[in-house]
C-alpha cells in the first residue's frame, strides 16, 4: 500500500481560500481524499498560535480530523509587522518524512516550496501532490511537483 504523508501551511491555505473563494477549506474532504487507499505516516497541519479560543478550537478539530499541530509563536513587530511563517520547518519535516513516504502532499501556495519540492521528486525519487488555489499558487511550485491538484469548491466549506 502507498504510504503518505501530509503537510498544510495553515496560514497560507486560510488566507487563499478566503481571498479566491470568500470561504474555507474543508479539512474533513481533503482527509477523506488524500488518505483514500493509502497508508498514512504523518500529517501535519502548521499554523501560528495566537492564543485565542477560538483558534483553539479549529485546532482541535485538526486534532479530531488526525493532524498533529505544529505551532509557532505569533510575533508582532514593532513596525505593525507580523512574523510566523513556518517555511523552514515544514520543510525539515518533509525531508525527514521521505524515508518513509512514498508520496508526499502539500497543501500551500508558497513559491518558496518550489526548490524543496524538487528536490524531493529528483533527489530522494518521491511523489509529490501539492495542493493550492491555481490562481494564487506559483507556476515555479506546480511545475516542480509531479501533481497539482486545485483547490475548488469540493474541498471548499
Amino acid at each position: 500500500m502507498e504510504k503518505v504523508a501530509i503537510f498544510v501551511d495553515v496560514q497560507n491555505v486560510y488566507y487563499t481560500c478566503r481571498q479566491a473563494y470568500c470561504g474555507n477549506f474543508d479539512y474533513n474532504a481533503f482527509w477523506a481524499r488524500v488518505t483514500a487507499g493509502r497508508q498514512l505516516v504523518a500529517a501535519y497541519a502548521y499554523a501560528v498560535d495566537r492564543g485565542d479560543d477560538k483558534q483553539r478550537q479549529f485546532q482541535n478539530i485538526l486534532r479530531a480530523i488526525g493532524f498533529e499541530i505544529r505551532l509557532k509563536p505569533f510575533i508582532q513587530r514593532a513596525d505593525g509587522s507580523a512574523k510566523g511563517d513556518w517555511d523552514v520547518g515544514i520543510t525539515i519535516d518533509m525531508l525527514e518524512s521521505a524515508a518513509e513516504a512514498d508520496t508526499l502532499v502539500l497543501v500551500s501556495g508558497d513559491g518558496d516550496f518550489a526548490i524543496l519540492v524538487d528536490k524531493l521528486r529528483r533527489g530522494y525519487g518521491r511523489r509529490v501532490e501539492v495542493y493550492g488555489i491555481p490562481k494564487l499558487t506559483a507556476k515555479a511550485l506546480m511545475d516542480a511537483a509531479n501533481e497539482f491538484i486545485p483547490i475548488e469548491r469540493e474541498l471548499l466549506l
